[in-house]
């Protein structure tokens, strides 16, 4: 019997394996962010989009705007494409209806502009990482791994460590790697919706985290502006922290011309002075990184 999954993967490149994969982990996509993290320009990224959507191995769909047109293509995991990524993470195979579920989902969810947000801070890493030799994206994990037991422990951790559920909600987690320097963060996306007091509350779940493991690294609040970072930063300064903050604007970002890798982050008690985000390694306190890229 002709197995599609099999027929397929001769057809597939390194750089289709890592989108898939993004896909299947994290929801969703739009062509502008595939080709910033993955394709030297938009023309060749859409060119390969319509590939892989004729292989059926992503799907698409592209909301309308409330003051008329519509946005770019947002692309999403096929079925098919979901059952190359089990196979090649050697996972048991996808649900028929996972394909469908998950189109579903993000053609109908409130929550697709968060998630295309928080989706958008790791792909403009991605993209600096592939136009800067030195600088790597490790790892990017989204909130449903993070939520998971164990996902942040070791081998060598005590059972009650391995145990250890999580009492916050990251947007997710990421390894970042410049110049033989890592510093593992975890991201809150913040679209403005939340009282800043949430956000700060938010430390304590990261820092009983932080105790249990015996490590502290940073936790990236990504605003929407100066104005609303310059108020975070101030309640920061004026609360006991039991977790390394860093804050950053992205409005600010974008008025730079500036990308989460670069100096666009702020420490409480830093003095206002923006860093990169390589310069948080200082601040990590983890002898399994040390600060120092494997």
């Amino acid at each position: 019997m002709d197995d599609p999954v099999l027929r397929v993967q001769s057809q597939l490149t390194d750089r289709d394996r890592v989108l898939l994969g993004w896909l299947y982990d994290h929801g969703v996509l739009t062509s502008f962010q595939i080709a910033e993290a993955l394709f030297p320009s938009l023309d060749f990224c859409q060119r390969r989009l319509r590939t892989l959507y004729r292989l059926r191995l992503v799907a698409r769909f592209r909301p309308q705007r409330a003051d008329g047109g519509s946005y770019p293509y947002h692309y999403v995991i096929d079925q098919l494409g979901a059952e190359v990524v089990a196979a090649s993470r050697d996972e048991r195979p996808p649900r028929r209806d996972h394909a469908r579920v998950e189109r579903r989902r993000w053609t109908s969810s409130r929550s697709l502009a968060h998630r295309l947000g928080v989706n958008g801070f790791f792909t403009d890493l991605a993209g600096y990482a592939r136009t800067h030799p030195g600088a790597e994206l490790v790892q990017w994990l989204p909130e449903a791994a993070c939520r998971r037991v164990g996902t942040f422990t070791r081998r060598e951790d005590p059972v009650l460590v391995q145990a250890y559920q999580l009492r916050v909600r990251p947007d997710g987690y990421g390894l970042w790697a410049e110049d033989d320097i890592t510093v593992p963060f975890f991201v809150e996306y913040d679209t403005g919706t939340e009282p800043l007091p949430v956000l700060v509350g938010k430390l304590a779940g990261y820092g009983d985290l932080f105790a249990t493991l015996d490590r502290v690294w940073p936790v990236l609040f990504w605003l929407h502006s100066a104005a609303r970072e310059a108020n975070l930063r101030r309640l920061l300064a004026d609360t006991p922290l039991r977790a390394l903050a860093a804050t950053g604007a992205r409005d600010y970002a974008a008025m730079a011309g500036l990308c989460p890798a670069e100096a666009v982050w702020v420490v409480p008690g830093g003095g206002g002075q923006r860093c990169r985000l390589a310069d948080l390694a200082s601040s990590v306190i983890d002898a399994g990184w040390a600060g120092e890229a494997a």
